[in-house]
Order: C-alpha cells, then structure tokens, then sequence
C-alpha cells in the first residue's frame, strides 16, 4: 500500500521496520482520502519514516508517542534540517489517528489550578454521566466553575463548607457588570447545577443553588434582525453556482432561508437526514431533539445539484463538508455562519447582524407578514415555549393586537 505514495525501497524499508509499521499504510490511506495532494501526502510518508527511525534510535515505542516525544524529535531534527511548514500539522494528524484507533492514549488536560481540579473533574463527569450535556455545554459549566473557584480560593485548597451567600451574590455581580444579560443568565445556570452537584455528593451542607440570584433579562426588549423578502432572494441570486462550493453554499443558504435551520442544525446533518422518497429532511435540535420537516421543491434541487455535482467524494456521512484537505464535515455552526457573512458581503448586503440566524429570523418576519399565526411560526422554527416566538409580534403590529387580552366591557 505505502509503495503507491512512495516508490523508494529504502524509505519503505525503514518505515516497514519501525515501530509506525503497522499503522502507517492505514494513516497515509486516510490523508488521500481525505483529499490531501500527493505530494503531500508523500512528503508525509518521509517525514513518518524519519520519525520511526528515531524512535528506534532512542528505543521508544508506539505506545510512547505522544506530545513530548514530537517535540524532541522536532528539535533533534532541526538542527540538520530546515523546518518545513507542514511539519507540526502531519504529526498532530498522526497523533489524532492513533488516538481514534485506541493505539496511544489521550494527553490528560489539567483543568483550573490543581488545588480544585479534582472537584471540576468529579463536576464534568457528572455532567456527562447523569446530565448528558453537550460537550460546548460543558466547557462553558466548567469555565463557569474555574472562575469562581479561582474568585473565592484563589490557589489554596478550597474549604467548599465555607462559601456562603455573599459569595455567590458578590460573584454574580461581578459577572453581570462584564457579560451580557443573556451570558449572566448562563452563568447563573452553571453555578446552580455546580452547587446541587456539590450538595448531592455531601461536599456542601447549604442549598446555595438557591442563593444564585436569577438575572433580568427583558427578552422583548429588542426587536429581532432580520432582512427583507427581496433581499433574501437577492442574497441567494448571488450565489455563483457555477463552482463545487458555490453549490455547496447555495444548498446551504436554502436550508438556513427556507427552512429557517440553525447554523448548528445545518452543519450536523448527514446524508442519512434526508429522506428523498418521503420527501422530508431529519433534523437534529437542541437538546437531542430530533424533528422531521418537509424538504421543499427549491431546497431539495439545491442539495440535489451540490450532491451530485460538487460534493468531494470522501468517507463522512455529512452533507457539507469542506472543499480543501481535510475533506470532512464542518465541526460546529461557525463555518455556516462565515459562508452567510461572506455571502452578504458579495451580495452588497449590509445589516448590522449577518449570522446565520439573520436568515431565520428574516423567515420568521416574512410568514408573519404574510398572515402566519405565531403559533405556527413556532411549530416551523421548532421553539419549545411559544414565548420564544413572541419577539417577532413587534415587528407586524396586527400580530401584536392578537396577543393583547380583551379590555373588560369592551368589544371582542
């Protein structure tokens, strides 16, 4: 297999004798799969073959690779040798491979300052274990917790039966003068699932969950951003669909301004989400929420074309993925929320937001224009609590004369 990137024997008999042998064709394999040039990936297999031989040398074996190691072999050889650009990535690359396949172990990451790391990791193992929270749920918990550990105990070992009211209050004063109201409210909900861990496992005898003073958030008091009906359509005629990922962003854009998807919702979707002979779309909320929504004749043309002509032939499940190595799906919602940013700037669009969430409420504004109840707007846009859906009364005054109660004696 390794004779197909790198037809020198004497590499590929150095590579065959070290300790990478067993993995090495399979490694390579992924790096052309994930669409990766040739050259690259040849210039790969030589610099795993240099690192096999020193491993030799310094009689390490697989199972030692790890951080450490690179970066000792880097400073070895750059001391004869000129760095090259790609030199860190392919062996991080490397790294991440043998770690999927369970070949070397996971580097263990210190959490906040050692004297309370054990009480942050019992926390997040709580939070996976019995509260299944998203993995960006939980880092924003944990920095919660970091920062008010580190507020209160500074570097001593912390005496958690010692914090009273006043240190959560004081806290979350502090906390409300530098975030937002909507990033305090968060804030205020992590410190309450740390306290009912902390009383749950005897580590604190007071209920301070209930000390967490709630935020004042007024959630309509603002109107939602959104762009006109014309402008939508403007944004998506500018798409040029003459390219790979120019279709790729106009099935994208379709989804985000149809279907009003999250940018999050888009970027999980798998090919096994769409259901081409019911003519429907799975997708996957917040809160492993799952919903199936029509697929519109427009929409579903859109992913038709980039599936069949611009999606990369590469091993993910995911619809969207990216066009450069490595051909995969995107990690998160930022990549979407880039490709509508760009695409107002190409399209000459200006708003004051130009998230991907603009497109949803841009739907939102133009079914409620067009004589849609509240009610099923909040169906379309899958909301839980129909007092989500009321932001976009404000913005269609006949809408907001149907949330008002009747005067008493008055007219109905």
């Amino acid at each position: 297999m390794i004779e197909n990137f790198y037809p020198n024997p004497i590499v590929v008999q150095r590579l065959h004798a070290g300790p990478l042998s067993v993995h090495i064709d399979a490694f390579a394999q992924q790096l052309f799969d994930e669409g990766y040039a040739l050259w690259t990936v040849k210039y790969s297999v030589r610099l795993l073959a240099d690192l096999t031989t020193w491993m030799q040398e310094q009689g390490l074996t697989i199972t030692d690779l790890a951080e450490q190691p690179v970066h000792t072999f880097f400073q070895n050889r750059y001391q004869i040798r000129c760095p090259h650009r790609d030199d860190q990535s392919i062996l991080k690359k490397l790294l991440a491979y043998l770690r999927t396949e369970g070949i070397i172990t996971a580097p263990v990451k210190a959490v906040g300052d050692p004297a309370y790391a054990s009480i942050v990791q019992a926390f997040r193992q709580y939070l996976v274990c019995q509260r299944n929270l998203a993995p960006s749920t939980i880092h924003s918990y944990l920095d919660t917790v970091v920062r008010f550990l580190s507020q209160r105990f500074g570097i001593q070992l912390p005496n958690l039966d010692a914090l009273c009211a006043q240190d959560v209050t004081g806290f979350m004063l502090q906390q409300a003068r530098r975030y937002s109201a909507g990033q305090t409210q968060l804030i205020a909900t992590a410190l309450r699932s740390f306290f009912r861990f902390l009383l749950q496992q005897a580590l604190i005898t007071n209920d301070l969950a209930q000390c967490v003073p709630t935020p004042a958030r007024r959630r309509l008091s603002t109107l939602p951003r959104f762009i006109s009906a014309d402008d939508v359509e403007h944004l998506l005629h500018c798409v040029d669909q003459k390219t790979p990922e120019g279709r790729r962003n106009y099935a994208i854009l379709q989804l985000l301004a149809r279907l009003g998807l999250r940018a999050a919702e888009v970027a999980a979707l798998t090919l096994n989400d769409l259901d081409w002979d019911a003519g429907e779309i799975i997708v996957r909320g917040k809160g492993g929420r799952y919903d199936r929504l029509p697929l519109p004749d427009e929409v579903g043309q859109a992913l038709a074309n980039y599936l069949r002509n611009g999606r990369p032939s590469c091993s993910t499940r995911r619809v969207f993925v990216r066009h450069r190595a490595p051909q995969r799906g995107f990690v998160n919602g930022e990549a979407i929320g880039t490709i509508v940013h760009r695409a107002l700037n190409r399209a000459g669009l200006h708003p004051a937001h130009k998230g991907a969430h603009l497109l949803r409420h841009s739907l939102a504004t133009r079914l409620l224009r067009n004589g849609a109840s509240l009610a099923e707007i909040g169906e379309l846009l899958r909301h839980r609590d129909l007092n989500t859906t009321q932001i976009y009364a404000k913005v269609d005054e006949s809408a907001l004369r149907g949330l008002a109660l009747p005067w008493p004696g008055g007219e109905v």
